[in-house]
């Protein structure tokens, strides 16, 4: 029962949470202080709705448990669309600002050894990059599923708390 309320719940909440995510773009485009932050604190709230709505959706009586496991799944799916969002925003935000040129960074020995073994500075720059799009989006996704499975556990415990009938 508490399966079927966090999926519709869940659906809901990351199509929600994939809009709020995409603000993050905002501060890029927009240079205002402190909007970053108030940008990256909205797909919480997405994912304490998808929690109190997966609470919602049980039938009554509701339990506690019930309304912790329902919120968890629809926290967790919700976590998915942030996910999503993130990798969009990431990309959108690479392509506005540019990425950083690794090789002037590099002692001028690392970049003749780099030359030795066959591989030329731009390649170097590439890899790296989407080396650390993928550590970087994995480490993001890790974080949006769990924070998204234990706040909306939390918001569906809520609810059920409150509104048992």
């Amino acid at each position: 029962m508490s399966g079927k309320a966090g999926l519709k719940a869940g659906l809901i909440g990351a199509g929600i949470a994939f809009l709020l995510t995409l603000t993050n773009l905002l501060p890029t485009l927009v240079p205002v202080p402190l909007l970053g932050c108030v940008c990256c604190a909205l797909p919480l709230l997405a994912y304490i709705g998808a929690g109190v709505l997966g609470g919602f959706f049980l039938t009554p009586p509701r339990n506690t448990g019930a309304g912790a496991g329902a919120g968890a799944i629809a926290g967790l799916i919700s976590g998915v669309g942030t996910t999503v969002a993130w990798v969009i925003d990431t990309g959108i935000g690479m392509a506005v600002t540019g990425t950083q040129d690794i090789t002037s960074t590099l002692d001028p020995q690392m970049l003749e050894q780099l030359s030795e073994i066959g591989m030329s500075p731009e390649m170097f720059a590439a890899l790296s990059g989407v080396t650390g799009l993928f550590i970087g989006g994995g480490m993001c996704c890790l974080f949006s599923l769990a924070l998204g499975a234990g706040v909306g556990a939390l918001g569906g415990l809520i609810f059920a708390a409150a509104k048992p009938d």
